[in-house]
């Protein structure tokens, strides 16, 4: 097999595109649309997000010490790209997009009443690394949409439409190739 070298450069993917709402006491809420995003730790529960200081939510997210991150769905991939490429220093996200702030329980950022889950984050530290800052938060709280909630009360993840941005192109999730643990779970 032949390969090709690049300069070195981002390819991990796909990631999961979110939206992550933040808000200043007194000031509408805005929305910033992240993929550098991802899971650091179990217990507590924690979560990492990579901002540019020059985005207008960076500062919010610096002097308010918490977000909300809202996944995003198939019926949000507008609302998703255009919260990315469009300033909240210039424009309503949630007017713009039709969005719903909802409430949240432990943080003062809304949530994104669209979104199927919502996970309420409280910054625990932050690390600048060059182009981004990394915010490490816990999250407090995790409110989910009861439309996916299934008869037997477990919360259908699969069922929500997620997606996924790889090398900039917002993709829908595929079929389920298996699940945690089959390839050595014994045969019945």
């Amino acid at each position: 097999m032949k390969r090709q070298y690049w300069k070195p450069g981002n390819m991990l993917y796909p990631l999961p595109a979110v939206m992550v709402s933040c808000q200043r006491e007194g000031e509408k809420p805005n929305i910033i649309t992240l993929a550098w995003v991802g899971t650091v730790n179990s217990d507590p529960p924690m979560v990492s997000i990579s901002v540019r200081p020059e985005r207008y939510s960076y500062n919010i997210i610096k002097e308010t010490g918490e977000f909300v991150i809202n996944l995003t769905t198939e019926s949000l991939v507008k609302a998703t790209d255009y919260c990315g490429v469009r300033s909240g220093k210039d424009v309503d996200k949630f007017a713009e997009m039709n969005l719903t702030p909802c409430a949240s329980k432990e943080v003062k950022a809304p949530g994104i009443a669209e979104s199927p889950v919502c996970m309420e984050c409280k910054v625990k530290q932050e690390i600048p690394l060059g182009s981004h800052t990394m915010f490490i938060a816990e999250v407090l709280a995790v409110s989910v949409d009861e439309k996916y909630m299934n008869d037997t009360g477990k919360f259908s993840l699969d069922q929500t439409g997620l997606i996924a941005y790889s090398h900039g192109e917002y993709l829908s999730l595929g079929e389920k190739l298996g699940s945690f643990g089959y390839s050595v779970r014994k045969k019945k």
